[in-house]
């Protein structure tokens, strides 16, 4: 069941090159969410006689089980984030209405997820939840325009420290010295697809810019994944 909850922006957290971290303190815990799913984020009041003012889709980035903190990671594209990114949000108030979607990982299949820059946000309450004896593989490749960008890196790493069955492939548009390891361009199906223990068994789970979803559902398509085992984070 969806609330409409008031939260305080308790940080905002620039990470460069208009890309941010909202941390969201609601007026009671959160309902509960699965992970994958997304909020309604306003920055007008919201009057409960009337209507829902302008609002964004995100993805939760954190855990289900902080329901009392919230977490949204997004880039600056179009008038509501460029509205985000111009007003002083730190310690103001803002309105969330949530769960929504049905962008949740099957955990009874190997898994291979596409994460293009702050698209990683719909994965990360999944992984970080990822216990260390899931019985099936979790193939990640995330990628971003520099190294500083890979900002749930650390996140990441816990999980994979965890001793979780998770296989992380980094990729970088522009290396800055920042992240070794990684690889250098954009996240494709080629440099993941020999990583998979069963391409033919595996569902596939896309989030990122336009233009990346297209490419990469085109490229599975192309080698004989089949549409049901595609899946798109497309709101945006």
């Amino acid at each position: 069941m969806t609330q409409k909850l008031a939260c305080l922006v308790e940080r905002a957290i620039p990470h460069g090159e208009r890309v941010y971290t909202l941390v969201l303190k609601p007026e009671r815990p959160a309902p509960r969410f699965r992970p994958g799913q997304f909020l309604h984020l306003a920055l007008d009041p919201y009057d409960p006689t009337g209507f829902w003012p302008e609002s964004r889709v995100f993805s939760i980035a954190s855990a289900p089980h902080e329901r009392d903190r919230l977490r949204i990671t997004y880039a600056v594209h179009g008038g509501f984030t460029g509205r985000m990114e111009a007003e002083a949000l730190e310690g103001r108030q803002v309105w969330i209405k949530l769960p929504y979607g049905d962008f949740v990982i099957d955990t009874s299949a190997d898994v291979a997820l596409f994460a293009g820059g702050t698209g990683v946000s719909a994965f990360t309450a999944f992984l970080e939840g990822l216990p260390a004896d899931h019985p099936r593989t979790v193939t990640l490749a995330y990628g971003a325009r520099t190294g500083r960008l890979l900002i749930y890196r650390d996140a990441l790493e816990r999980c994979a420290a965890r001793g979780a069955a998770l296989d992380v492939l980094y990729f970088v548009e522009r290396p800055d010295g920042t992240m070794s390891g990684a690889r250098t361009g954009r996240v494709s199906v080629e440099a993941v697809w020999p990583a998979l223990r069963a391409p033919r068994q595996t569902q596939f789970y896309i989030s990122g810019p336009p233009l990346m979803l297209k490419g990469i559902a085109q490229d599975l398509r192309e080698r004989g994944v089949e549409p049901g085992a595609i899946h798109i984070d497309a709101w945006e």
